[in-house]
């Protein structure tokens, strides 16, 4: 069963972390599972209400904006650079944005009484990113991670954390193998790294550009049911 991509409810206030979210409707009263849905830079919270309607309705579904307001309709979790050596990442930003996502999950798990094992964080590009983010650094608050067409940013290395506190984690990457944005060799880098930190994890690559394509979106709604669904 899922849901037309319409059924979002309005934009709400999350005072704790600062961050505004909608919740996926119908909400069901007694959720088995948490699944948070972050946007890309210069996007906002609906453009994943396609993914979001896929996921199973005994589930909550959020899907938070980013706090950097960066244009009309348009907003992100920090600020980058495109150059010749790579992105360049306003950190402070970024680690802004994290912080504020631990402290967003952490409330919508107390309020609608969802364990951290049956949590998912997962977004786009720069939600993507995000999503790594805060799953390798406060692992205790998720059971799972998507990286969609996006990266695990070296700048999060020293605030990773240890293996003992990763060992409960899976992951999911997805990526496009012609995308210019963030080329595919960031995607075997974090699947290299996911290796080395003993993350059981799931790679796939798609014949698409920087995009959440049918196929990804499709492969990594099978693994959050998989995940959200585990005992």
């Amino acid at each position: 069963m899922s849901f037309p991509a319409s059924s979002i409810g309005p934009l709400q206030e999350n005072p704790g972390s600062g961050l505004s979210y909608r919740l996926r409707l119908p909400q069901p009263a007694r959720p088995r599972a948490l699944v948070v849905l972050l946007h890309g830079v210069g996007g906002q919270e609906t453009d994943l209400a396609d993914l979001a309607a896929g996921v199973d309705p005994e589930t909550l579904v959020v899907l938070v904006r980013g706090g950097l307001s960066l244009g009309p309709g348009q907003f992100g979790w920090f600020r980058v650079t495109f150059t010749v050596e790579g992105p360049k990442i306003a950190i402070a930003e970024a680690e802004a944005s994290r912080h504020a996502l631990i402290r967003f999950v952490d409330h919508m798990q107390s309020l609608h009484g969802v364990e951290a094992r049956r949590t998912v964080i997962a977004g786009f590009s720069q939600g993507g990113i995000m999503s790594a983010s805060v799953a390798l650094s406060a692992p205790e608050r998720v059971g799972g991670f998507a990286i969609l067409s996006g990266r695990i940013l070296p700048e999060l290395e020293p605030r990773i954390a240890g293996r003992e506190w990763l060992a409960h984690l899976r992951g999911f990457i997805g990526h496009g193998e012609q995308d210019p944005t963030l080329p595919l060799a960031w995607a075997q880098r974090a699947d290299h790294w996911l290796d080395d930190l003993g993350i059981p994890h799931i790679t796939r690559v798609y014949p698409a550009g920087h995009t959440l394509n049918p196929e990804m979106q499709a492969d990594v709604l099978a693994w959050i049911g998989g995940l959200s669904g585990a005992a």
